[in-house]
C-alpha cells in the first residue's frame, strides 16, 4: 500500500534519466504516493522560465515537498529516506557514522565519476551525432567498472553487506552503461547487477526508463553508421 503524504509532493522527472530513476526507485521502495511532472530536456522543458525559477540549476530529478524544494538525485534520495523511511532508514541510510559516510562516498562517486560517463556518451550521441562508445569512452567505462569491482570484493553490496541507498544510486547509472558497454567481464559487478534486477522497485521504477534510453542509444548508433556510410560514398 502506498503512503499518501500530508502535503503536496511533486517529483519532476523523465523516465530515461538515470538520476530521475534513482529517485523513482526510492519513491517506489518507500511506497510513497506522489504526483509526477514530466520534464524532457531534449525539448527544452528544463529551461522553461517557470521551472528555472523553482530550480535554478534546471536539473532533474527535482522535488517539491510542500514548500520545500530540492534538486540532485543523491540529496533527494537521502532526504526521502531520512524523512519517510521509517524503519527502512536504519538499513538503507544507517545512523552508524562510518557506514553512512561510506554510503555518501559511493553516491558522490556516482555523481562525479560514474554518471559523467553517461553524460559524455549522451553528448556524443545526441549532439555530435556519432556512434557510442568511442574507444576512449570504452576504456574509461571499463576503468570505472574495475573500480566498482574492487569495492564489491570488500562487501556484498556497495557500502555494506546489505542494500543501501548507494546501490540504488549506482544501479541507475550502471544499468544505463551496461546497455552500451556490458558489465559481463567483471564477475562481482555482474553478480551484483543480477541481484539488483530481482527487486520489484527496480523492475517497476528503473526498467521502463532504462529500456527507453538503451533503445535511443542503439537507434542513434544505427543512424550515425548510416550517415557515415553516405558521407564516404
Amino acid at each position: 500500500m502506498r503512503k499518501t503524504l500530508k502535503m503536496a509532493f511533486v517529483l519532476y522527472k523523465t523516465d530515461g534519466s538515470p538520476p530521475a530513476r534513482a529517485a523513482m526507485m526510492v519513491v517506489d521502495l518507500l511506497g510513497l504516493k506522489v504526483k509526477t511532472s514530466e520534464v524532457f530536456p531534449p525539448t527544452g522543458d528544463h529551461l522553461k522560465p517557470e521551472f528555472v525559477q523553482k530550480n535554478p540549476i534546471h536539473t532533474i530529478p527535482f522535488i517539491e515537498d510542500g514548500n520545500f524544494r530540492l534538486a540532485d538525485s543523491h540529496a533527494i534520495i537521502t532526504y526521502l529516506m531520512s524523512k519517510y523511511g521509517d524503519d527502512k532508514k536504519l538499513e538503507w541510510y544507517p545512523n552508524d557514522l562510518e557506514v553512512r559516510a561510506t554510503v555518501d562516498q559511493r553516491m558522490y562517486m556516482d555523481a562525479t565519476i560514474v554518471f559523467p560517463k553517461i553524460r559524455a556518451m549522451l553528448a556524443t550521441s545526441l549532439i555530435d551525432r556519432k556512434s557510442v562508445p568511442t574507444n576512449e569512452q570504452l576504456a574509461e567505462v571499463k576503468e570505472v567498472y574495475g573500480i566498482l569491482e574492487k569495492y564489491l570484493e570488500q562487501t556484498r553490496f556497495f557500502a555494506a553487506d546489505h542494500l543501501t541507498l548507494a546501490d540504488i544510486s549506482l544501479v541507475a547509472s550502471v544499468s544505463t552503461l551496461d546497455g552500451v558497454i556490458p558489465v559481463n567481464e567483471f564477475p562481482k559487478l555482474s553478480q551484483w547487477f543480477e541481484t539488483m534486477q530481482q527487486y520489484d522497485w527496480y523492475q517497476s521504477a528503473n526498467k521502463p526508463g532504462l529500456e527507453k534510453i538503451t533503445k535511443m542509444f542503439h537507434k542513434n548508433n544505427k543512424l550515425a553508421i548510416t550517415e557515415r556510410k553516405l558521407q564516404n560514398n
